[in-house]
């Protein structure tokens, strides 16, 4: 058996590795296990190991990671797929893997090649559904898509919060997530920003206030809201493009993307010139002046 893991969703990525690991120890036993560096490892090395007889097992597992990072691995890639043993499961951990190359090709071609993409809102909140059930905990369906929402879409951040709500009462409730997990910064800015557009000036404010309340300094809300500024631009002048085609041009992740086009779609475009130049502005006065920078970011609020 060769297996090819890749992907940029490198938090299903470890739990597939994991899992492969761990069904073939418990069977196997961690002798039967070697893991294999290529970034520090002499391809030759590898091929011996894939050559060589299981020890004190009738079947060996071989891990080898960042293949794509060994150039004399690369090349030989093709024989190192060939020296494969029956007796030998091999697993390639490739996190970053250009597709463009031969040795994404060969792999695709010759090896059971699985990839790991980020998960949409919709998508991590089927996954939070289905995790809690193996944790002998429920939540529901809205209630997952909540967590995303105020917790953000990484991956290993949402399971460890998930573990924590589980622990603390497996009937997972939206005022249990309110009391036990804090909104990220990043969720929190882009509700910000809508308010203000939304012409709640009050609303947005109270956000600011929250944040500066949480020690979150001026200096990180304006680079969060230029980060926000920035999606809202991509999707903006994309086009007829949706945001699965964007997130895979620019390898972003497509759940910060969707929740900038239900913005988008109501802002026209030289609004958000105008708010991507007034943003400009106030970064460049405070680089280069003294200023206020909690009250200018104040004032851009609510004049947005």
């Amino acid at each position: 058996m060769i297996i090819s893991l890749s992907g940029s969703n490198s938090f299903a990525m470890s739990q597939r590795l994991d899992e492969l690991v761990s069904a073939f120890v418990s069977k196997h036993s961690d002798l039967a296990l070697e893991r294999f560096d290529a970034e520090e490892t002499e391809a030759q090395s590898i091929i011996d190991s894939l050559q060589s007889l299981p020890f004190l097992a009738e079947r060996k597992m071989v891990v080898v990671r960042q293949g794509n990072a060994n150039k004399q691995f690369t090349e030989q890639i093709e024989q190192v797929i060939g020296s494969v043993s029956g007796d030998v499961d091999l697993i390639l951990y490739e996190p970053e893997i250009d597709r463009r190359t031969s040795y994404f090709k060969l792999l695709k071609k010759h090896t059971k090649f699985e990839e790991f993409n980020p998960l949409d809102k919709n998508g991590l909140a089927r996954w939070l559904v289905q995790e809690a059930e193996k944790q002998g905990a429920k939540i529901s369906r809205p209630d997952a898509t909540y967590l995303v929402e105020r917790v953000g879409d990484n991956q290993q951040l949402l399971f460890n919060e998930l573990t924590k709500l589980a622990i603390y009462n497996p009937e997972i409730s939206r005022q249990n997530i309110d009391l036990l997990t804090e909104p990220t910064p990043q969720s929190k800015v882009f509700d910000l920003i809508d308010a203000a557009f939304g012409g709640k000036k009050e609303k947005a404010l109270e956000l600011y206030e929250d944040q500066r309340a949480q020690k979150v300094e001026p200096e990180a809300i304006l680079a969060m809201i230029a980060w926000q500024l920035e999606l809202l631009t991509l999707v903006k002048f994309a086009k007829d493009k949706s945001t699965a085609e964007i997130a895979k041009d620019t390898g972003l992740n497509p759940f910060p993307l969707n929740k900038a086009a239900s913005l988008a779609r109501r802002l026209e475009e030289p609004k958000l010139k105008h708010m991507v130049d007034e943003a400009y502005k106030i970064d460049l006065k405070n680089k280069t002046t003294s200023i206020d920078l909690d009250e200018a970011l104040k004032t851009y609020i609510v004049t947005l």
